[in-house]
């Protein structure tokens, strides 16, 4: 990058990453499935206020990774904290009670639940406190899903179930959003949609992001920074901005790309 462009999002984050200790703070973890080892020693760093996004093929290890911040599976070696605190032996349903909240790849919601049911299931991990105001926030952000509040799960479309297991994750509160494949098998209009909510829900709330996505493309315009995962490592790391112009995630990610 030429000396006389400043690129705000990168002041933003160098800001961000001067002032607080990272949020989440991932050091030499190692994951296992059986004895096939997934993580290979990952280290990797969210700041607060910070939207970072991990891209790499598919079967990489990136779900591994996310899955593992939420304690199933465990990391083997190394340790995971999150605000000053070591998560890493810890189960999950106390994790989730840290002001943690996952969207799980394949858009897990409860079928057979309705919208509303599945939002309440979001918000019972901190005893419904702020249900109605909470259930008016998701509302104006997915107007889709205040549409379809008494509809079952299971009925919506890949898009809308998308939105519902997003808006169930905001229920709880986080702090940390740990968003595993969103676009998953959506169409490109959605996607967009998507995209948008997240950059909203970090530049409007101060939500942190962690996002997991193969449409590098896109995640990498919409993150401070990223990281890239080749079968268990971090290979590379920078801004987002960086990592879209590095010769390497053009060749392996880009080409033909999302534009």
């Amino acid at each position: 990058m030429s000396a006389g462009t400043s690129n705000p999002m990168q002041s933003h984050q160098s800001a961000a990453a001067a002032t607080h200790q990272p949020l989440l703070s991932v050091r030499g973890v190692k994951t296992y499935y059986g004895n096939i080892i997934a993580l290979k020693g990952v280290d990797m760093d969210v700041n607060e206020g910070e939207i970072v996004t991990l891209i790499g093929a598919n079967g990489a290890g990136k779900s591994t990774l996310m899955m593992t911040i939420f304690g199933n599976p465990r990391a083997r070696e190394g340790t995971i904290t999150y605000a000053g605190r070591d998560i890493t032996k810890m189960p999950t349903h106390d994790i989730a009670r840290l002001s943690i909240a996952q969207s799980p790849e394949g858009r897990r919601i409860f079928p057979r639940m309705t919208v509303f049911e599945n939002l309440q299931m979001g918000a019972s991990i901190n005893g419904l406190a702020h249900f109605d105001q909470d259930l008016e926030r998701v509302c104006t952000l997915f107007p889709r899903l205040k549409e379809r509040l008494q509809q079952r799960g299971g009925t919506l479309s890949g898009g809308e179930q998308q939105m519902l297991a997003i808006a169930r994750a905001l229920m709880s509160r986080p702090k940390l959003l740990l968003l595993d494949e969103p676009s998953l098998g959506l169409a490109p209009l959605i996607v967009k949609q998507i995209f948008t909510i997240i950059k909203e829900l970090n530049e409007k709330d101060g939500m942190t992001v962690f996002l997991v996505e193969q449409n590098a493309y896109h995640a990498l315009k919409l993150a401070h920074r990223g990281y890239v995962m080749v079968t268990g490592n971090i290979t590379l790391s920078g801004t987002g901005k960086e990592l879209l112009e590095n010769p390497q995630v053009r060749a392996a990610y880009l080409e033909g790309g999302h534009h």
